[in-house]
C-alpha cells in the first residue's frame, strides 16, 4: 500500500513550520525543487547547482517563518522561485559566466524576497565575522564568553571554572573579553566592507 503524504496549503506550510514539522518542510522541499531546477539548468547550471540554490532559498524562507519576520505577499511558490532566481543570477555573474546586469535579466517579481535574501547575506556576513573575532579573541576570554552567553552557564560555574576567587571578578573579567570582543568584530566588520 503506497503511504498518503500530506497536502498543505501555504498557511498551513507556514503554521507547520513555526511548530518545527519537518515533514511540512520536507514535503515543502520536494514540492518546488523541479520549478527552480528547471530554471538553473536553462541558464547555464546543472543539477547540483539547482539543488544547491533550492537548499540556500528554503533555508532563507525557513529563518524567515521561524523567527516570525515573513511578510508573505505572494504564494510561497513565488517567494522560493524569486529568491532562488536571485541566487542562481549572483552565482552566475560570480563566475563571470552571465553577462548581463542581474536586473536587466527578466521582470522582478515583486515578493518582498530581495530584502528577505539581503537580510539573510547580511546576518551571514556578521555570523562569520563574529566567529573570526572570536578567534581572534583567545583564552580564557573565548572560553568565558561561549560559557556564559552559548552554554547559558551561571557566573557562579564559571568562578568555579576559570578559578576566580569570587562571581564579582567573573564578572569584572567577562566585562572586559566582552569590549575586547565588540573592538575586534567590529574593526574586522569595517574591513570586510571596504
Amino acid at each position: 500500500m503506497a503511504k498518503a503524504t500530506a497536502s498543505y496549503t501555504d498557511d498551513e506550510f507556514v503554521a507547520a513550520i513555526r511548530r518545527g514539522d519537518d515533514r511540512a518542510l520536507a514535503q515543502l522541499y520536494r514540492l518546488h525543487l523541479p520549478m527552480v531546477s528547471h530554471y538553473v539548468l536553462q541558464n547555464s547550471g546543472t543539477e547540483d547547482d539547482a539543488r544547491d540554490v533550492y537548499q540556500e532559498g528554503v533555508m532563507v524562507f525557513y529563518e524567515k517563518v521561524r523567527d516570525n519576520s515573513l511578510e508573505l505577499s505572494c504564494q510561497i511558490k513565488t517567494y522560493l522561485y524569486a529568491v532562488c532566481r536571485r541566487l542562481w543570477l549572483k552565482r552566475l555573474a560570480e563566475k563571470t559566466r552571465f553577462g548581463t546586469r542581474l536586473d536587466d535579466h527578466e521582470p522582478f517579481l515583486e515578493t518582498g524576497a530581495e530584502a528577505d535574501l539581503e537580510e539573510a547575506e547580511e546576518r551571514d556576513r556578521r555570523f562569520t565575522t563574529m566567529n573570526e573575532a572570536m578567534e581572534r579573541l583567545g583564552e580564557p576570554c573565548r572560553s568565558l564568553l561561549e560559557g556564559f552567553y552559548l552554554l547559558d552557564k551561571s557566573m557562579q560555574q564559571l568562578t568555579a571554572d576559570f578559578g576566580y576567587t569570587n562571581a564579582d571578578n567573573a564578572k569584572n573579567q567577562k566585562y572586559k573579553c566582552l569590549v575586547r570582543l565588540k573592538k575586534l568584530f567590529f574593526t574586522q566588520y569595517q574591513e570586510s566592507e571596504t
